[in-house]
């Protein structure tokens, strides 16, 4: 015996585990967290969040999100978040490279929610 499945409800099944999947990046960021995980880590000390009137080392976070704006979702988090976990190395305006400072927590949620405020900035 052949059994067979309604287009209806295998549309509805697909529509169901699409919305389920998009759940948990369209999430906002806890800017506030963002921010003292940041300060906590001296993020503020090479980076702003829009271009102010002090010039610093650092990219502004706008300035990143915009970067990775059209790149696809994941790549960008795994991207951002290998960069202040690693202490790889971050070039300069003057063309020197030092070791980035690697963010001082462990908890991925912390980080997590960084990376994702910083790419809510576009």
């Amino acid at each position: 015996m052949k059994y067979t499945v309604p287009v209806t409800l295998v549309a509805g099944m697909a529509a169901t585990i699409a919305l389920f999947s998009l759940a948990g990046t369209a999430q906002a960021a806890d800017e506030a967290a963002a921010k003292a995980t940041a300060r906590q880590s001296d993020c503020f000390r090479c980076h702003t969040v829009d271009p102010g009137k002090k010039e610093k080392d650092g990219p502004t976070w706008r300035s990143v999100g915009i970067k990775y704006k059209d790149k696809d979702p994941a790549e960008s988090v795994n991207r951002l978040t290998t960069h202040i976990t690693s202490g790889e190395k971050a070039k300069f305006p003057d063309g020197h490279e030092e070791e980035h400072k690697i963010i001082k927590t462990d908890d991925k949620a912390e980080i997590k929610n960084l990376v994702d405020w910083i790419l809510s900035l576009r």
